[in-house]
């Protein structure tokens, strides 16, 4: 007589229990490791990093050689990362790149170098882009670089400085940095 089930015998409860000790031991290394959380209500945002754009950007503003620009952040905005960073190619340079966390919690960069325009957009945004048009704000015009499914860029020659700001932040919290950074003087160096 076989001392196993022919294969026809076997059903979804002989594969409920044999998962049953597999599913006790998985729970019991996480337990252990404590890598995992219970969350009914879902996942919850922990803190913003704390980031001192305007050291950073003093920093920059001496280090690098070409007009940097503090601009005047909104209420709620929160400089959460910081950078530099070379562009490299034909038009590269250096840039100096901060984030912001908006009010309604999306990211925001900020990005300012002395690459040409043609080099920093695909260098952001780690592919080629094409404009789809340009906002006027204030006394400059920013080429607008989208498409579906990718974040959107917006780029302006401020002379001696290229500005870019991108992120997944809607088109208003674009505008609102773009002003800030229209209004104000670079740096002394």
């Amino acid at each position: 007589m076989p001392d196993k089930k022919p294969r026809i015998l076997q059903n979804g409860q002989d594969m409920a229990w044999s998962l049953i000790p597999l599913v006790i031991a998985c729970l019991l290394i996480a337990v252990v490791a404590q890598s995992c959380s219970f969350s009914p209500g879902g996942p919850k945002q922990g803190p913003i990093p704390s980031f001192n754009a305007k050291e950073a950007l003093k920093y920059d503003s001496r280090e690098l050689g070409f007009p940097i620009r503090q601009p005047e952040i909104p209420e709620g905005w929160t400089p959460n990362s910081g950078s530099r960073s070379i562009v490299s190619g034909d038009g590269g340079g250096d840039s100096s790149n901060i984030g912001f966390i908006t009010k309604a919690g999306r990211y925001i960069q900020l990005t300012q170098s002395n690459a040409s325009e043609e080099a920093l957009v695909p260098f952001i945004a780690g592919e080629p882009r094409y404009a789809t048009g340009t906002e006027q704000i204030g006394d400059h015009t920013w080429d607008v670089f989208g498409g579906d499914g990718v974040e959107a860029i917006w780029a302006s020659d401020f002379g001696d400085t290229r500005i870019l700001i991108t992120g997944p932040a809607p088109a208003p919290d674009f505008t609102t940095l773009a002003t800030a950074v229209g209004a104000v003087e670079p740096m002394q160096r």
